[in-house]
């Protein structure tokens, strides 16, 4: 597996990083053809309020609205949206637009089709993405990022879901979650080279959830966060504690219909807030945008949507 090349630091996880991440995972090259309808787009002139004054404007060029300036924080990381397209196994990226919302996708690389999960990180803890997590469906997990590339392990094709919420555990690298076919939730606890600790057992009964999701902080504590539904469409939020023999308090109940949604994914903050959002997919490929305010109990404004037609990804992180 091949080393990313070097890039500037302070930037969000730059389109020609990630397809390097792609390339040295898969073994393509980043200059595949790409097959491009129907495509999904975002929604235009999508305004948010209370977006931090350093924020990119409207208008600005693709290098501004990479960079999320003074609203970065390792609280609330800034990545992008990725999907996989899954008529092709085409990785694409959408990056924050600055006013709110998704700019254009823009092509990464192709054979994506061939993992079955990823997971960006801010190892660094400067709010950007440095390097990414992945699961091939042959239950390998491999690591590369600016500075190192390897093959973690073996083994992970007993988890029916796996995540890298953050910094979970009070260390300073971003950590991985992941149910097994039992319902059981494990932590392992990373490190700046992609490695990861012996698992920690969380507890049982997290089979009860068809989607668990999360990256950042939530409620404004500087802890990253989760949130969970259950089979009835009941969204929960766990409160990131920091110690990761327990990591995560309590569940506390957001709210009821969301059963409406495919896919819910964190990527971050992408309204450039200052805090963590989520992105939920609805059954007609619409996408929404739940901006995060801190809140203790209900952590989300209320939803706006950003985009349409993405239905086409197979998963999307």
């Amino acid at each position: 597996m091949a080393k990313l090349p070097g890039r500037k630091r302070g930037r969000v996880l730059s389109r020609v990083a990630v397809a390097a991440v792609a390339a040295a995972l898969v073994g393509t090259s980043a200059s595949a053809a790409v097959a491009d309808a129907p495509v999904p787009a975002p929604v235009k002139n999508v305004d948010i309020s209370k977006l931090a004054k350093a924020a990119p404007k409207a208008g600005a060029g693709a290098k501004a609205r990479a960079t999320a300036g003074a609203a970065v924080s390792a609280e609330a990381p800034v990545f992008g949206l990725f999907g996989i397209q899954r008529s092709d196994g085409f990785l694409y990226q959408y990056l924050p637009n600055g006013t709110g919302g998704l700019d254009e996708r823009l092509f990464v690389t192709g054979n994506w089709d061939l993992l079955k999960a990823a997971a960006t990180v801010d190892h660094s803890g400067d709010g950007v993405g440095d390097g990414m997590w992945a699961w091939d469906k042959a239950g390998n997990l491999y690591f590369n990022s600016e500075d190192d590339s390897r093959t973690v392990g073996g083994g992970w094709n007993i988890y029916n879901k796996v995540l890298s919420p953050g910094n979970l555990g009070g260390g300073t690298a971003y950590d991985i979650i992941a149910r097994d076919k039992s319902g059981v939730l494990w932590l392992y606890l990373g490190y700046d080279n992609g490695q990861v600790t012996s698992r920690i057992k969380v507890g049982g009964g997290w089979d009860v959830y068809t989607e668990i999701s999360g990256k950042g902080d939530l409620n404004g504590d500087g802890k990253a966060d989760i949130v969970a539904r259950d089979s009835s469409g009941v969204l929960w939020f766990y409160k990131g504690t920091g110690n990761y023999k327990a990591p995560f308090a309590s569940r506390v109940k957001v709210g009821g219909g969301w059963n409406t949604y495919n896919a819910l994914v964190s990527v971050g903050d992408v309204d450039l807030d200052g805090r963590a959002d989520l992105l939920a997919r609805g059954t007609d490929g619409k996408l929404w945008l739940y901006s995060g305010n801190g809140g203790a109990t209900d952590p989300f404004e209320s939803r706006k949507q950003i985009g349409y037609g993405y239905n086409i990804y197979s998963w999307m992180f």
